[in-house]
């Protein structure tokens, strides 16, 4: 059996025993504390188990526009990215790369990607090696520099040369890494409620094992997911319109590839947990936007931390500050009442401050 094969053999078969020793604490993007308020509207009926099943790339879940794929070879294997390419009616001569987070997809970047391309801008959004619709491999070494370099080889072949890169979540952290990778083909970042805005294995939070990670992934349920969001990433509220993106993560652990899904999820969560890119803001000399939702409390691993240490993790109002006297070229707009995503919470006001922030560069 090849090596690959062999392995997501072996994880499939160790998955059912690790389920049995894990409990409904939630996602491992830093699972809720149990204190934690269920929602209680639109969503409270829905069980672990109901829902859509999707299979390992997301197959069986729609995504807002046509769904392409780029072939490439990266460490000895044939992979595959899948990526949405929207053309504007009136082009402006500008593309925006829209970058998602980690429990996110393309797809969650649908609003965001109506108003760019009404603006003019041409849009390019992909899942990253490891997410959604794109390739999962069994063994590859996940870094930001090679996600970078996949995303980089990605535009080269759509024959885009300059862009403004967007990051959300640990999708900013990609972008800043992109930028320090090819400064002169990012000609802006924009970064929203970027991850990676303090150092958690400096600041005290415990390493956790791939093998750790795994079995934590291996309980993830819509529930859990749910509880997680409303908490973190929305401030508390909820709302229906957030249930798909509950249910797109949901599906692929409910489908055969629930295992392949928790591998590589294990993996990405290594990779954003051992290499931080805060260290490096001085280094960026393009302009930088920063879109900070002011209630956002995120932080990798938290959970896990001692109280004292935990309580001193995922300030956004005071990180986002830093980041822009951190910067060299950076202006820094915030959102009093909203969470980890923005653009999902409050649309409006942050769609007017992006396009405002885009249409400042200079020419």
């Amino acid at each position: 059996m090849p090596p690959i094969r062999k392995l997501f053999a072996i994880t499939a078969c160790c998955a059912a025993a690790l389920s049995l020793v894990a409990c409904a604490a939630g996602n491992g993007a830093g699972a809720p504390d149990v204190s934690t308020p269920a929602p209680t509207a639109a969503s409270a009926s829905v069980s672990a188990s109901d829902g859509p099943a999707y299979g390992p790339e997301l197959q069986g879940f729609d995504y807002p526009h046509p769904v392409h794929v780029f072939s490439f070879t990266s460490q000895g294997q044939t992979l595959h990215m899948a990526y949405m390419d929207v053309q504007p009616q009136q082009p402006n001569g500008r593309t925006a790369v829209l970058l998602h987070g980690k429990n996110f997809c393309a797809a969650t970047w649908g609003d965001t990607i109506t108003r760019l391309a009404a603006a003019g801008y041409r849009v390019i959004a992909p899942d990253q090696i490891g997410f959604c619709k794109s390739s999962k491999p069994a063994a590859y070494q996940f870094s930001f520099q090679q996600l970078a370099r996949n995303t980089h080889a990605l535009l080269a072949s759509l024959g885009i040369g300059r862009a403004t890169i967007i990051g959300h979540s640990t999708g900013g952290m990609l972008a800043v890494r992109y930028g320090l990778m090819y400064p002169r083909e990012t000609e802006q970042l924009v970064l929203v409620n970027p991850i990676g805005l303090e150092d958690w294995k400096a600041k005290g939070v415990p390493s956790l094992s791939v093998d750790d990670w795994y079995a934590r992934e291996l309980k993830t349920s819509a529930d859990g997911i749910r509880r997680y969001e409303q908490s973190t990433y929305y401030a508390g509220t909820w709302n229906a319109r957030y249930e798909p993106w509950v249910q797109m993560l949901a599906g692929m652990y409910r489908g055969a590839g629930r295992a392949q899904v928790a591998w590589d999820s294990a993996l990405l969560y290594d990779m954003i947990y051992t290499q931080p890119v805060v260290y490096e803001f001085g280094q960026l000399q393009m302009p930088t936007l920063l879109l900070i939702g002011q209630k956002d409390t995120t932080a990798i691993g938290k959970d896990a931390a001692a109280p004292g240490v935990r309580a001193q993790l995922g300030h956004y109002p005071e990180l986002g500050r830093a980041a822009a006297k951190a910067i060299p070229h950076a202006t820094l707009v915030e959102f009093p009442d909203a969470g980890h995503a923005p653009q999902m919470q409050d649309p409006e006001a942050f769609h007017a401050a992006l396009l405002k922030g885009l249409a400042a560069l200079p020419h």
